[in-house]
C-alpha cells in the first residue's frame, strides 16, 4: 500500500466510497457483516477516544477481524501527545488509516474539547495532524463539519481545509452540515441543520490537488456516484447501517467489478459462524444481530426478518441458527445488491 492511498487513488482518478465511522452502531460487529456485502468500500471504526486507547481495554476498543480492511481508526481528541501515543498503540493492530474526529456534536465529545467544536480552533487541530503526521506511516485524514454555531462556512471551511493541507492531511472528509452545540441534540443535529452540497462541491472545485470527500444525508449508491462526479470520495453513514444491502451495489458502481448479484446463503452462513465465535468467546447473539435487523427493506419477508432478530436474540436461549430462521423469512430475489 502507497504511503498514502488517498494520493494514489487521486492521480490515478479512482473515487473513494467509505462506510462513515458512528458512535455506537460501526464496531467490529457491524463493520464484519459490511465487508461482506462489499470488497472494495472504506470501512471506519465508531470514534475511540485517545485516552481510552491508552489507558482502556485495547483489545475491546481497537481489536478487529482481519477481513475488514481496508479499515480507518476514527480518534477523538485535542492533544497532539495523546493523540500520537494512542496512534502508535492502533497502528500496531494494524489499521490502515486513522482520522481525527473534528464533526461529532455530543455533549460528552464537547466536554473533552473535541469533535466538533474544534472547528474553532483549527491551530489545534492543525498541531494535532502535524504531530500525528510526523510518526504515521498509514494517512492521517480529517472528519469535519462546515461550520459550528453562528459561523459562516463560506469563510471558515476554506480556511479550515487550508490549515489542514498545510498541516499535513492525507485527506479531508466533509459533513455538509454545520453542527450546532448548544440547542441540537447529536440526532437533531444529522437533520435539522441544511445541507449545502454546493459548498463543498465548490471547496474540491477551488482545490483540486486536495483529496476531499463528500459525507451527509445521502441515501442511496446511486446519488452516491452523482456525487463522485466533483467529489474524490463519498461518505454514507445512516443509509449504509439502516439499509446494508445498498452496500452489495458499491463494487459494481463505484468501483467498476463486473455485475453480481449478492450471495446472501454465504452470507447467512458467514455470519452464523461469525456468531458462533463471539458467542464461544463469551459474546451475546444481539451483540451482532442488532447490526442486521435494517439489512433488509421493502422486499417480502424483511417485517418478519426485523421481528425474528429482534425479539428471538435477546432471549438467553438465544442461539447462532436464530439468524437461519430469519433469512428463511425473506424472499431474497427481492433482496438487491444485484
Amino acid at each position: 500500500m502507497p504511503a498514502s492511498f488517498y494520493e494514489a487513488a487521486r492521480i490515478s482518478g479512482a473515487k473513494i466510497f467509505a462506510v462513515a465511522p458512528m458512535l455506537d452502531w460501526s464496531d467490529r460487529h457491524c463493520r464484519f457483516m459490511h465487508r461482506l456485502l462489499t470488497r472494495n468500500a472504506l470501512l471506519y471504526t465508531e470514534m475511540v477516544v485517545a485516552d481510552a486507547a491508552i489507558h482502556g481495554p485495547r483489545e475491546r476498543l481497537l481489536g478487529f477481524d482481519p477481513t475488514e480492511h481496508k479499515l480507518a481508526l476514527q480518534l477523538g481528541g485535542s492533544d497532539p501527545a495523546k493523540l500520537v501515543e494512542a496512534m502508535k498503540i492502533a497502528l500496531d493492530f494494524g489499521y490502515d488509516e486513522i482520522n481525527l474526529n473534528v464533526g461529532c456534536p455530543s455533549d460528552r465529545v464537547q466536554s473533552g474539547t473535541f469533535g466538533a467544536c474544534l472547528m474553532r480552533e483549527p491551530d489545534v487541530v492543525a498541531a494535532c495532524i502535524a504531530a500525528m503526521k510526523q510518526v504515521s506511516p498509514v494517512p492521517v485524514t480529517v472528519k469535519c463539519r462546515i461550520g459550528v454555531d453562528d459561523q459562516e462556512p463560506e469563510q471558515v471551511l476554506p480556511d479550515f481545509l487550508a490549515r489542514m493541507v498545510a498541516a499535513g492531511a492525507d485527506a479531508i472528509w466533509i459533513h455538509a452540515r454545520k453542527a450546532w452545540l448548544q440547542g441540537l441534540s447529536p440526532k437533531e443535529n444529522r437533520d435539522i441543520p441544511p445541507l449545502d452540497y454546493p459548498l463543498v462541491h465548490r471547496m474540491k472545485q477551488e482545490n483540486p490537488d486536495i483529496f476531499l470527500g463528500i459525507n451527509g444525508g445521502i441515501p442511496t449508491v446511486d446519488e452516491a456516484v452523482s456525487h463522485l462526479a466533483v467529489m474524490d470520495g463519498v461518505m454514507l453513514g445512516r443509509a449504509a447501517y439502516h439499509h446494508a444491502a445498498i452496500l452489495g451495489e458499491v463494487d459494481e458502481k463505484v468501483y467498476g467489478e463486473p455485475a453480481k448479484p449478492v450471495d446472501w446463503d454465504d452470507i447467512r452462513d458467514r455470519m452464523i459462524a461469525y456468531c458462533d465465535r463471539h458467542m464461544s468467546r463469551g459474546g451475546k447473539l444481539n451483540n451482532v444481530t442488532r447490526h442486521m435487523v435494517g439489512l433488509f427493506q421493502s422486499v417480502p419477508g424483511a417485517r418478519r426478518f426485523r421481528q425474528i432478530l429482534s425479539t428471538g436474540a435477546t432471549r438467553p436461549d438465544a442461539r447462532p441458527d436464530l439468524i437461519a430462521e430469519a433469512f428463511a423469512a425473506v424472499d431474497l430475489t427481492g433482496a438487491g445488491g444485484a
